[in-house]
């Protein structure tokens, strides 16, 4: 392995074309026509002998087929992006062909036997969502409103809502999905906006930044996403609940990567796979070994499959010409999942032009999968000289403009024909909301609120008092989108048996307190009342609403939720997000408790999260005390709540702006820097050149700082995110912690080739390792080091870049480039890698 690797990186502009005469010689022998309907059929393999998978449609009736979405009648919405590489060069891909049709099925035989086009003349069309009236179209960049006004399934009028939609434009990396969310906003893959109708007007919101491809939510609400090599995240708060301080930036609770598991199963060759030519990406086979590109991401919520689905997170693999299954496993407020099977995938198929590129729920519970059907399903920009050779050999360019839509169902099911939510009246829709089936549930709350109608408030409010925790969930929701501000229903939910129904209550009873300010009182006895024995997820929700309690009780829950949950990044974030303004008054409050003076590595991390937010602020008269916390007798013994104090403060936006705190005075301890002789000169000349008081002498460069340079603002994103993810096992200063893990500081792992750091960070690595002379095995730590994979090139490489340059590293940052390209060149390592490989690993400049 050490001499393959050697080699890889030594001579890899032969290897490449090496790959490339041996894949081409294999395409040739190994061509994949394009397969009917009925011929495609027979090319799948379903993992559980008691579904089976049928055809809804295919071309001419639909073509590129990029995404579904079922009207309340249960009519199929289909988004064709027929403009996508209609040639091996993407030749006109702007040319205006793309459009939106509408299928129906007339003889409820469960096939779709007519097609009206509803939008034409688009370009490059990716996203639907169906809504009063129309339909909101997302085109290559802008975001429609299209209206068909007299019901012949035509769009009669084209209404901008978002000229900046899409961003680039490019399908890979624009905005896309327009998934509606139970809180009735509509959410965006690959964006940070949001969008809601409120008042006959579009409004657009921003909020957390989503995944690439794809979005969905559970049960419960929360929001699933993917990224193209990492298959499954979601947030674990709700949406835009950690963005309220703008003193704290969090950086946990939204895009948490729910497992590392990277590998997939295809049943044939993927030699047509952008990253073919790099070693380890295919197997012996030439099948691909992990995802390569993750999209379309569905949380079954139906009513169809076995029970054991329900829940289940599925995720598209369209160059492995398969779909994956999920479960999805709940610990308190944090969530994981892992595949069901072992060794094979829930649908995978030998049709190489097989492309899964989206799910969908559908009226009747089953599971419907969008098939582009296409041989080129990598964009024009980013195809290689490989793929391109591939794919010509193979033939994969022609035909172009196909397209299937499957739907897969039980064997069993014996249910009868959806019914037509179109010409059920309100009061029936209300009954809807408790219906097993997902999609149901969502429908009939997305009508009753675009109804308007006020006259089913008495029925929601029964369905609150029914005991099934999914129609409280939807009529809650249903009553915030009709404008309700009377607090009975929420305040009466808060006493309901599910958490996560309560959960919702309390959210919804703090967005009413501008209208009914008095219901302030009902929460705090509510959650004074509630709080010891709530279940996590409601325990989280009240700290998040703690910053309208009295600081008294706000302080003392929030350090019972630490004491509980602070070993969580996400718990740090979430008392973070409730102390705007109140961070100096909680220091204080922790500085007065004689238990927050004893070491834990977790309070010390906090500490300084909370200390960089008074910095942030920069109030004199809230800074100042904490200064002056230095030159105390008791924190000087305690030399970890100095440490805490100083890196709170380096880690500030002050740092990061290059801007300075404004004192009135000079503080004392800079005075006396003599009595802090245990901390390091660095950290103390860096604390001072923040602030600046009159009289303050003109600073001199130290020659003793280090020469490196380096963002602030990387630096400030490194430690924190060290802080959240490796300081437990190799501590806050990088001394590495007995039984977990080797120092960091002077190690030649980190400061040595940037590369193999990164490859680390990417995919782990086991011991037994020798840093600065010493070797570190079992059981002095542990077996092995985890893999980051699931974060994002930007993150790696600020974890990478503050290790390289903090307690007297230094070393060249780390770019996201570097990260990014390191991600590529491993594509295919599943494993942790080991000392010896690396140390062998030679890197040509190109890295």
């Amino acid at each position: 392995m050490s001499r393959e690797n050697e080699l890889i990186f030594r001579i890899r502009p032969l290897l490449l074309f090496l790959g490339i005469l041996i894949f081409i010689q294999a395409c040739k022998k190994e061509p994949s026509p394009p397969l009917s309907p009925s011929q495609a059929l027979q090319s799948f393999e379903l993992a559980d002998p008691d579904l089976e998978i049928q055809l809804v449609a295919a071309e001419p009736l639909v073509q590129d087929p990029v995404a579904i979405s079922f009207d309340e009648a249960g009519r199929l919405w289909v988004v064709e992006m027929i403009g996508f590489m209609r040639d091996i060069d993407g030749t006109g891909e702007k040319d205006p062909v793309g459009r939106v049709s509408v299928l129906f099925d007339n003889d409820g035989d469960g096939q779709m036997d007519k097609s009206i086009i509803f939008l034409d003349s688009l370009v490059l069309p990716r996203a639907i969502a169906v809504v009063n009236g129309g339909a909101l179209v997302a085109e290559n960049i802008p975001l429609w409103f299209a209206e068909d006004t007299d019901g012949d399934f035509k769009a009669d009028t084209k209404t901008l809502i978002d000229p900046t939609y899409g961003g680039q434009g490019m399908p890979e990396h624009s905005a896309n999905a327009l998934w509606r969310g139970i809180d009735n906003w509509y959410y965006n893959a690959k964006s940070k906006s949001r969008y809601r109708k409120i008042n006959s007007k579009w409004i657009k919101e921003e909020t957390e930044f989503r995944g690439q491809w794809g979005i969905c939510h559970d049960n419960a609400g929360r929001l699933f996403y993917n990224y193209n090599w990492s298959q499954l995240h979601a947030d674990l708060v709700p949406p835009n609940a950690l963005q309220r301080n703008k003193h704290h930036k969090s950086s946990s609770g939204i895009d948490h990567g729910l497992t590392l598991d990277r590998k997939i199963y295809p049943i044939r060759s993927n030699t047509a796979v952008n990253r073919g030519y790099v070693p380890g990406t295919l197997d012996e086979e030439g099948k691909l070994l992990e995802f390569a590109s993750a999209c379309g991401p569905l949380i079954y919520r139906g009513d169809v499959l076995p029970d054991s689905y329900m829940g289940n997170a599925f995720v598209c693999e369209p160059t492995g010409n398969l779909i994956k299954r999920n479960t999805v496993l709940e610990d308190g407020f944090m969530l994981s999942a892992s595949g069901v099977y072992e060794n094979r995938e829930f649908l995978a198929s030998t049709d190489e032009r097989f492309r899964p590129i989206s799910l969908a729920s559908g009226p009747d519970g089953a599971l419907y999968v969008v098939d582009m059907y296409k041989g080129i399903i990598q964009h024009g920009p980013y195809m290689t000289d490989y793929l391109r050779e591939v794919t010509l050999n193979r033939k994969l360019d022609k035909p172009i403009n196909m397209g299937r839509i499957w739907r897969i169902t039980s064997k069993k099911n014996t249910t009868e024909k959806a019914e037509d939510l179109s010409k059920i009246e309100p009061v029936g829709l209300v009954k809807l909301l408790n219906h097993p089936n997902g999609w149901t549930r969502d429908m009939a709350q997305r009508l009753l609120v675009e109804s308007s109608d006020l006259s089913i408030v008495p029925e929601l409010e029964n369905m609150l008092a029914s005991e099934n925790p999914l129609g409280q969930l939807h009529a809650l929701w249903t009553l915030e989108g009709l404008g309700n501000t009377n607090s009975k229903p929420y305040l009466s939910a808060l006493h309901a048996a599910d958490p996560k129904v309560t959960q919702a209550a309390l959210r919804l009873s703090v967005g009413i307190l501008d209208k009914q300010p008095k219901v302030l009182e009902e929460i705090q006895q509510f959650i004074s009342d509630a709080y010891d024995h709530a279940d996590p997820i409601l325990q989280m929700q009240m700290v998040l609403t703690s910053d309208l309690l009295e600081p008294e009780y706000a302080f003392k829950i929030s350090k019972k939720f630490l004491k509980e949950y602070n070993q969580n990044p996400v718990a740090r974030d979430v008392v973070m997000s409730s102390m705007e303004n109140r961070e100096a008054a909680f220091f204080n409050n922790l500085m007065s408790d004689e238990e927050w003076y004893t070491y834990d590595q977790n309070r010390e991390i906090f500490i300084e999260m909370l200390v960089a937010a008074v910095a942030t602020k920069g109030a004199e008269e809230e800074i100042l005390p904490i200064l002056n916390k230095l030159n105390s007798p008791r924190t000087q013994k305690t030399q970890w709540v100095t440490n805490a104090i100083i890196n709170g403060i380096l880690n500030s936006s002050a740092s990061q702006d290059n801007a300075k705190i404004e004192l009135t005075q000079a503080p004392p301890v800079f005075q006396n820097l003599k009595t802090l002789e245990k901390t390091d000169e660095n950290m103390l000349a860096n604390l001072q050149k923040l602030f600046i008081w009159p009289g303050k002498p003109i600073e001199v460069p130290d020659s003793k700082q280090n020469s490196i340079e380096v963002d602030p603002l990387v630096m400030a994103t490194g430690r924190q995110n060290f802080l959240n993810l490796c300081a437990n096992c190799h501590g806050t200063q990088g001394e590495g912690m007995a039984r977990f893990a080797p120092p960091l500081k002077s190690s030649e792992w980190v400061t040595g080739d940037k590369e193999k750091l990164a490859m680390i960070l990417l995919h782990g690595m086991e011991g037994p390792v020798v840093v600065n002379g010493k070797e570190y095995g079992i059981p002095d730590i542990l077996p092995n080091m985890p893999s980051f994979s699931t974060l994002q090139n930007e993150d790696i490489a600020a974890i990478s870049t503050y290790i390289r340059n903090s307690w007297g590293n230094s070393a060249e940052a780390i770019s996201n480039g570097t990260v990014g390209r390191i991600r590529f060149r491993t594509q295919g390592k599943i494993t942790p890698w080991q000392a010896s490989e690396l140390d062998t690993l030679v890197f040509d400049s190109e890295l």
